[in-house]
């Protein structure tokens, strides 16, 4: 377990700008920072980076956090492991008091498999650069065949593996590694015959593949024999910290090229890959031979918005991998295509250029979509209208996958001039397929706005009822059917927020003076009550320690909460406090003279109405709880009393609470 002293050191270090920017591609808007959430699918940018406070929001899909709980969520990894990575970053000596059984025990396997993977990435690097197998076999490989400096060769981490069926294997366990993450991580084989364990990339040249932080989580072994009955490639299976569909080859190296160009060069294979990052295009990724996926697009979304295709002159793969096309599209992403010369592949096209006779050509050979499919397929359609009616029905299903209405008009201009054909009638198939397959009704979205304006007019036409949007106060918005969750929820939020504010409470003909803190605390301590959330309930502990420690009046650093040793407790903390965030009250209202009350005046209400209401929810749960022990036959005389002796109290405190209430409502 990491100390604290080592975890605060870490959270002092970390720049949550610089972290999130190698996932995510930041602009600075005032003093915050804006981009594209990366944890769902939108176009226009709702994930806000607040430096100052060291925290992330996006206002989409609700989520937030700290840069530590940032790199938990992209590494989907434990909070201890993030912490680690964060600390290596910063160049921070992790100090951990020793462990229990239980954190042993609880040690994610994760761990064990980046570990081994990262061993065995070291092994095969010198395997191929101190062997004499490997430097005879793998290096000249690298060196002659490939023309691979050895720089680029350091960089990718290439790599061999023995020969020898099982030397690695043996190697491993020798140095302590276990069996079971051998195979887990697909490293080893085990043996149908005799339960054996031998290596899966026996004599083979190795590529790392790397996650988007640099951690090694699978690898690819190319084999150099001409026997036609042994696969050209092994991969490493899906494993715990490998999924094929989430990962892109390069991304790791590619990345900062990307965001400084706004643009990302897709290819197809490892060496693709390596040659044009040798060649200085470094803007460059592959799918590593699997069909391109929804989730690598989005991954690359958080970059640019901009995909350039390589494909070579292959006419079999190119009409395989059109598809990939409408999935960028369907992204929101823009994509342009490059068609290599007869005979040349990425690869073979680096190695034979300069960088500069590289970037000319894609600048020069780029099309756009629907330029290439034309040119692509028209020549087959020549003087056939069959086949010329497939190839617009094949256009207008590329141009139906772009969510951008306005992009999508451009497209259906551009079609039907191209294809000399009656723009209504593409309009029309257009929104037919978008119909059938997402759903979108162009009108419903225009009645949707028209609506939406009309009921803007009517609120400027009667000021006097402000919008629901208004309500974002603090807790006097809470309802007499609000839960017990909902309730938490506002009291903790209150008192991060506004725990150290005063106001004066009306008690009768009198004002009497409060603190919200106080208010909260006193009245859970009167019958001692504790939040059911356990979130909340840490939070609300924190915030006593704090409050007992600073004084009364006092406000409480947030840093103990956004910072907290409880990932949840960042999380939620950073939630409650930047849900108001984007509130401001409308100009319109203060023209109509519209009272918009303070803070000190809600509180007065809201406080005091939702810890009532609160206790309140409680005791009834408390008393169906009591009357559900009345339905055991087999209860004892003495625990029947004891029950009916706690139902009279409950029904008591009840009827007091519901009085106050009463007096507060009135």
């Amino acid at each position: 377990m990491i100390d604290r002293e080592t975890v605060d050191r870490i959270y002092a270090a970390a720049d949550i700008v610089e972290i999130i920017s190698d996932y995510v591609t930041l602009k600075r808007k005032g003093v915050n920072y804006t981009a594209c959430c990366p944890f769902h699918n939108e176009k226009t940018p709702s994930f806000i980076v607040s430096p100052a406070k060291g925290v992330f929001k996006c206002f989409g899909c609700g989520k937030g956090g700290n840069a530590v709980t940032f790199v938990m969520e992209q590494e989907a990894c434990s909070y201890p492991e993030a912490l680690r990575m964060v600390a290596k970053r910063y160049h921070i000596e992790v100090r951990e008091r020793e462990q229990t059984e239980e954190d042993i025990r609880r040690n994610n396997d994760r761990e064990s498999m980046f570990a081994l993977n990262g061993w065995a990435a070291d092994y095969f690097v010198s395997y191929l650069c101190n062997e004499s197998e490997g430097r005879a076999v793998g290096l000249s490989y690298f060196r002659e065949k490939r023309l691979l400096t050895d720089a680029t060769i350091r960089k990718f981490g290439l790599g061999f593996c023995p020969a020898r069926g099982d030397r690695m294997t043996k190697d491993a366990l020798a140095a302590g590694y276990k069996s079971e993450f051998l195979l887990s991580t697909g490293l080893s084989l085990k043996s149908e015959r005799d339960g054996s364990l031998y290596d899966r990339f026996r004599d083979r040249v190795i590529f790392p593949v790397h996650n988007i932080s640099g951690r090694v989580v699978a690898f690819g072994g190319r084999t150099l024999r001409t026997d036609k009955q042994v696969a050209k490639y092994q991969n490493s299976p899906e494993s715990e910290i490998y999924s094929k569909k989430r990962e892109l080859y390069g991304l790791y190296f590619a990345k900062r090229a990307i965001q400084q160009q706004d643009v990302a060069i897709l290819v197809e294979g490892y060496l693709d890959v390596i040659s044009m990052h040798q060649a200085g295009v470094e803007n460059v990724v592959a799918s590593s031979g699997t069909s391109l996926t929804t989730e690598q697009i989005r991954l690359l979304g958080r970059f640019t918005r901009n995909i350039t295709v390589i494909y070579d002159s292959d006419a079999a793969g190119i009409h395989a991998s059109l598809r990939g096309i409408d999935m960028i599209l369907r992204e929101g992403m823009n994509v342009r295509i490059v068609l290599l010369p007869d005979g040349d592949d990425p690869d073979t096209f680096a190695r034979s250029r300069t960088t500069e006779q590289v970037r000319e050509y894609i600048r020069s050979n780029e099309q756009d979509f629907l330029d290439f499919k034309a040119h692509l397929l028209i020549a087959e359609a020549q003087g056939d209208p069959i086949r010329k009616a497939a190839l617009i029905s094949d256009m207008v299903q590329s141009i139906a996958q772009i969510p951008d209405p306005i992009q999508r008009s451009v497209y259906i201009k551009e079609c039907a001039r191209t294809m000399d054909i009656d723009e209504q009638i593409l309009i029309g198939e257009v929104a037919r397929k978008r119909l059938s397959s997402t759903g979108d009704r162009e009108t419903d979205d225009f009645v949707r706005r028209q609506t939406a304006r009309r009921r803007e007019e009517q609120a400027a036409a009667t000021p006097s009822v402000p919008p629901a949007a208004v309500e974002v106060q603090p807790a006097a918005r809470i309802e007499a059917g609000s839960s017990v969750p909902a309730l938490e929820r506002e009291l903790v939020k209150d008192l991060l927020k506004y725990g150290h504010r005063s106001f004066d409470f009306k008690e009768g003909p009198n004002l009497v003076p409060c603190n919200v803190a106080e208010v909260i605390f006193g009245e859970l301590d009167e019958d001692n009550l504790h939040f059911t959330d356990p979130r909340y309930d840490r939070i609300l502990e924190t915030y006593r320690e704090q409050w007992r420690q600073l004084g009364s009046g006092v406000e409480v650093p947030v840093h103990y909460f956004l910072n907290h040793i409880d990932p949840e407790v960042c999380n939620v903390s950073v939630d409650l406090l930047t849900s108001d965030d984007n509130y401001v009250p409308s100009e319109l209202w203060k023209r109509k003279e519209v009272h918009i009350e303070s803070d000190e005046e809600m509180l007065a209400v809201g406080v005091p109405k939702a810890v009532t209401l609160y206790k309140s929810k409680v005791i009834e749960r408390l008393i169906r709880e009591e009357q559900a022990k009345l339905r055991n036959e087999e209860l004892s005389d003495e625990e029947l009393a004891a029950i009916m002796r706690q139902l009279t109290h409950l029904n008591a405190i009840k009827v007091t609470i519901a009085n106050k209430l009463q007096r507060m409502i009135l």
